[in-house]
C-alpha cells in the first residue's frame, strides 16, 4: 500500500499499546477489539508488510469515527486518524473501497451529500427565501443539517432573527468538502470541493458556520489542503455567544440543570470551549459530564448511521448512560449530527439543541 512517509511512520511507530484502548467510543459500543484505533493500526501494518489484503480490513477502516480522542490520549504522539485516512485514500485509488462507501461517495459527487437529498423541507425553503439577499454575513448550514435536520436548520436561522442581524442564506450552498474528507480523505474531488465552497464564501465579509463538522474543515482542514478561505469564518456558537455578550439576545435563565455535549470538532480540534457554555449559563443552570472539553467522548453522526445504525444507536445510549451517571436529566448539544444521534435513542434524558435552549 502506498502512504506518505509520514504514515509509515506512525502506523511503524505504534506499538499497539493499550493506551488508547479504553477510549474509543466505537470500540466501547461493540466491545470489539477490532473497533479500537489499537487494532486499525496493527491492520494497516500488516497490510503495509504484505502480509494481508487491503481489502480484508477496509470494513475497520470505516468503523473510525476520525474523533481524534486516540490521538489526544497518545503520550508518544502518534496519530491513527492520519494513517486511518490515508488508507481511506489508498482504497479509494485503488478501487477498493466497500460498496457502501462507493454509494455514500457517489451521492456526494452527485448531489453535494452522502445522502443523495436534493430536496429541502417546506419550512426550511421558506426560511431560507426569507433571507436570499446578499448581505455581508452568510450562515453556512451545511448538508447534515439543510437535509437531515431542516427543523434545526429552521431554528439555527430563527436564533439570528431575534437578534437582529442581517444575514443571507443561500439555496444553493456548495458543500464544505468535510463528507468527502471523512469518507476519502485528501483525494482531488475533496480539494475540489473545498475550493468551490471557499470560493462562494469569499463572496461574503462573514461566514457563521452553524455544522461544527463544516466548521472544522474550513477552519482547519482547508489550511492543511491549501485551501484559502478570505472571509471572517466564525463557528455558530461563537458567533451567538458574542450576541448574547452584546445585548442582542435577551437571554433569561429558567434554572434548568443540563450537561453540554463537547463536540470534539470544536473542543479537540478547533480549541473552541467555552462559548457555547457561555449561552447555556445564560438560559439554564450547567453541570458538567465527567469526560469533557477536550476530554469529550463523542456522541454518534448521522453519516456512520447510513452504514453502522447499530453502533451508532450504541455510541449514543453510553453517552446518555454517561449522563445519567452523574444525576443529570437534560443534555445540551452544539453539533446538529450529535443532536440528531442522541434524539434516536429512547431514553429519559432529554436532548436539547442550543437552538432548541434559545428559541424553544
Amino acid at each position: 500500500m502506498i502512504m506518505s512517509e509520514k504514515c509509515k511512520q506512525h502506523v511503524d511507530s505504534c506499538r499497539f499499546c493499550w493506551m488508547c484502548h479504553h477510549i474509543c467510543p466505537i470500540g466501547n459500543a461493540t466491545g470489539h477489539e477490532r473497533s479500537t484505533a489499537r487494532a486499525r493500526a496493527l491492520g494497516i501494518s500488516l497490510v503495509n508488510r504484505g502480509a494481508i489484503e487491503l481489502e480484508e480490513i477496509m470494513d475497520n477502516v470505516y468503523e473510525c469515527c476520525t474523533c481524534g480522542a486516540c490521538v489526544h490520549d497518545c503520550t508518544t504522539g502518534w496519530d491513527p486518524v492520519m494513517f486511518t485516512k490515508e488508507t481511506r485514500l489508498q482504497a479509494a485509488l485503488e478501487g477498493k473501497l466497500p460498496e457502501y462507501i462507493k454509494t455514500l461517495v457517489d451521492n456526494c459527487l452527485k448531489t453535494g451529500n452522502a445522502y443523495g437529498k436534493t430536496e429541502l423541507c417546506a419550512d426550511l425553503s421558506a426560511a431560507i427565501d426569507a433571507h436570499k439577499e446578499k448581505t455581508d454575513t452568510l450562515l453556512y448550514l451545511g448538508t447534515d443539517a439543510r437535509y437531515m435536520a431542516c427543523a434545526q436548520a429552521v431554528k439555527a436561522i430563527k436564533v439570528l432573527e431575534n437578534a437582529g442581524v442581517q444575514f443571507s442564506v443561500l439555496r444553493g450552498e456548495l458543500p464544505s468538502g468535510a463528507q468527502l474528507d471523512f469518507l476519502i480523505g485528501a483525494a482531488n474531488e475533496t480539494k475540489e470541493q473545498m475550493s468551490a465552497c471557499a470560493k462562494m464564501l469569499d463572496e461574503y465579509k462573514t461566514v457563521v458556520v452553524y455544522d461544527p463538522n463544516d466548521s472544522k474543515a474550513i477552519k482547519q482542514l482547508y489550511k492543511e489542503y491549501g485551501v484559502e478561505v478570505k472571509a471572517d469564518v466564525l463557528t455558530y456558537t461563537a458567533f451567538v455567544a458574542s450576541l448574547i455578550k452584546d445585548g442582542k439576545l435577551k437571554a433569561k435563565n429558567t434554572g434548568k440543570n443540563v450537561v453540554f455535549q463537547d463536540p470534539y470538532q470544536l473542543s479537540r480540534d478547533l480549541g473552541e470551549t467555552e462559548p457555547a457554555r457561555e449561552i447555556i449559563r445564560a438560559y439554564a443552570d450547567l453541570s458538567e459530564m465527567l469526560l469533557n472539553r477536550e476530554e469529550t467522548v463523542w456522541a454518534g453522526n448521522i453519516l456512520m448511521a447510513q452504514y453502522l445504525p447499530d453502533v451508532i444507536a450504541l455510541v449514543a445510549e453510553r453517552r446518555i448512560f454517561n449522563t445519567k451517571s452523574i444525576g443529570a436529566k437534560a443534555i445540551v448539544t452544539a453539533c446538529v449530527s450529535e443532536y440528531t444521534a442522541l434524539k434516536s435513542v429512547n431514553s429519559d434524558i432529554e436532548i436539547i439543541s442550543v437552538e432548541d435552549l434559545i428559541v424553544g
